[in-house]
């Protein structure tokens, strides 16, 4: 059976095939916000800086100017793989514009984690083949090793700027060109050619390639092409238009625009095209933050009056957590909270409404593989601890672990997904190209239910990572049905479940918690009160049979999913060292 998108959510149209993301996004004949009446896309939460739709047009075509001049590239000439930049950045207002120059030539970018280590952001430099590295002063020391052990050379080593603020004692060195210097450049250069792209060329050609965020193994570098983009962008919008259009004209403009929150890493696909993307097109306007700090990410939501907070689980447990520090600043103006990178628990969900009751708590799932967004929630209809409902153009399957077609609700299975959104495929790597894309259909990997919502509409479910289910004597337990519970107790500060081998069991679960400032210093007195907190309310075979550990930190990606292969490995260190085996 294959589940397909609610009629009310709106139609997916004709989704260009035949030009870059660049001009798709700065063009008005493909369907852009007209410049006149966007919101400035990008401004600095910590300055104030920002640029117009029309100075961003106006960016991109010096930058793009600058590039060609600087690295010898014409737009006609060559493919994206001879003109691949990566770029190590923090979150910066001349991010995009500079995404979409290096889009204007006929190139490719490969945005880089900037949480990465050395050796990580090496493994990236090689396997994508970029031709130069582009980073910002404060991520500078990583990137000088990581070049070193890639054999870049400190000539294709470029600066990004920041905010002052960000630099403390430390300056730009005049040793490394800038953007700055590249778009000053570009000012007195002539104009870059016009792409000469035919039908299929924005489909085929790699615009982005990122990197999954390897819970398990090297990550995978995921060329995602212009028509990808391109198409989650529309479906987003498609998805909002009605309810957007419905709302009342707010300074002038002709429909519904937010003024969003730009915190999440650029490097990852949820920010670089929900709010990156989808944002710029339909005409909002990002406040772009470098890094989560509370008090500045509060100060930007009161001082710009910011109405949607696009977030990641771990931000909202820590605003619970901070209510007495949120409750200092004036939030009145968020109207939404989006949600999505990992599952955010229901009771989570509902403590948040509790203290925040106005402001609507939308979900959404989606992977890089999609090129983001499968499911969302509908303004319109909430259903708390729902994904939402598919949005215009996917069409999605459940497949039981023998590969049967599941055609009934409440019935787990893995989620397979087919849409003009899913990616070209994983740079150099058949094998994982073979295991998850057939026939146009991209299997997701994670275990899901549809369920019948309130009004009528077809919801998503995601229960688990199928390779990270615990399997007790044969029945499964979802780790993030036992997170969700354990962060309603009050000794829990953050935790992480995984499966520990037992002879008699298979597996059994053990949590990794880190304890709240209020709990007790007695280790022993806390386990136990964690183990009756599990018991006292979950099945038998979901017990935590294997016990706590307590830890100062749980690893996590910088989008909040919990990196259990660094837990396991953790966990193999610790019991090694008491000296017992698993």
């Amino acid at each position: 059976m294959v589940f397909l998108p609610h009629a009310k959510f709106g139609q997916l149209g004709h989704v260009p095939d035949h030009i870059p993301v660049s001009e798709f996004m700065l063009n008005e004949k493909y369907g852009r916000m007209s410049h006149d009446h966007a919101r400035d896309p990008y401004t600095c939460g910590l300055t104030g800086q920002t640029y117009s739709s029309r100075q961003v047009v106006d960016r991109v075509d010096w930058v793009a100017r600058g590039l060609a001049k600087e690295f010898g590239w014409k737009a006609n000439q060559g493919n994206e793989w001879d003109k691949t930049l990566a770029v190590f950045s923090v979150n910066t207002i001349d991010s995009l514009p500079f995404f979409w120059a290096v889009h204007r030539l006929g190139g490719l970018v490969s945005p880089a984690n900037a949480a990465y280590s050395a050796p990580e952001l090496k493994h990236q430099l090689l396997d994508s083949g970029a031709k130069a590295l582009f980073t910002c002063v404060p991520l500078l020391p990583v990137a000088l090793q990581a070049a070193a052990l890639a054999g870049l050379p400190k000539s294709k080593i470029y600066l990004i700027d920041v905010p002052q603020a960000m630099l403390g004692s430390a300056q730009p060195s005049k040793e490394f060109k800038s953007v700055s210097d590249i778009l000053e450049a570009g000012k007195s250069l002539p104009p870059v050619d016009e792409l000469k792209w035919g039908p299929g060329d924005g489909a085929r050609r790699t615009a982005f390639l990122c990197y999954s965020s390897g819970t398990s193994g090297l990550p995978k570098g995921v060329k995602i092409s212009h028509r990808n983009v391109i198409a989650n962008t529309l479906q987003i919008k498609a998805f909002e238009q009605s309810y957007r259009q419905s709302q009342k004209p707010r300074d002038g403009r002709p429909a519904y625009s937010e003024i969003s929150l730009g915190l999440l890493p650029q490097s990852h696909i949820y920010a670089l095209v929900v709010i990156c993307h989808a944002g710029a097109y339909r005409g909002d306007q990002t406040i772009v933050l470098p890094k989560f700090e509370l008090n500045s990410y509060l100060a930007a939501i009161q001082n710009f009056k910011i109405t949607g907070l696009f977030l990641v689980p771990p931000i909202i447990i820590n605003m619970l957590r901070s209510h007495e520090t949120c409750s200092k600043y004036d939030l009145s103006s968020v109207r939404t909270l989006f949600t999505g990178a990992a599952p955010l628990g229901m009771e989570t969900a509902a403590d948040f409404q509790k203290i925040y009751p106005s402001v609507a708590i939308r979900q959404g799932y989606g992977l890089t593989e999609t090129c983001t967004v499968v499911c969302s929630t509908h303004p319109e209809d909430i259903v708390l601890g729902s994904s939402g409902c598919l949005v215009p153009g996917f069409e999605a399957r459940i497949i039981t672990p023998e590969g049967q077609e599941i055609t009934s609700y409440d019935t787990p299975g893995e989620l397979v997904v087919r849409s003009p959104s899913v990616v070209l495929g994983y740079l150099n790597n058949e094998k994982a190209n073979k295991e998850t894309f057939e026939d146009g259909w991209m299997r997701t990997g994670d275990e899901a239910v549809v369920r019948r919502g309130p009004k009528g509409t077809e919801h998503i479910f995601i229960v688990d990572r199928i390779k990270e289910l615990i399997k007790v004597k044969g029945l499964q337990v979802a780790p993030a049905e036992l997170e969700a519970h354990l962060l309603a107790h009050p000794d829990v500060a953050d935790v992480a479940v995984i499966a520990i081998p037992d002879e008699a069991a298979g597996e059994v679960p053990k949590a990794i918690v880190v304890k709240s400032p209020s709990a007790s210093s007695d280790d022993a007195v806390v386990t136990q009160s964690i183990k009756r907190h599990v018991e006292d309310h979950k099945a038998r075979h979901k017990w935590l049979k294997g016990g706590v550990r307590f830890v100062d930190a749980v690893p996590k990606s910088p989008s909040g999913k919990i990196l259990r292969r660094l837990i396991r490995d953790q966990e193999k260190e610790a019991r090694r060292k008491a000296g017992s085996k698993l």
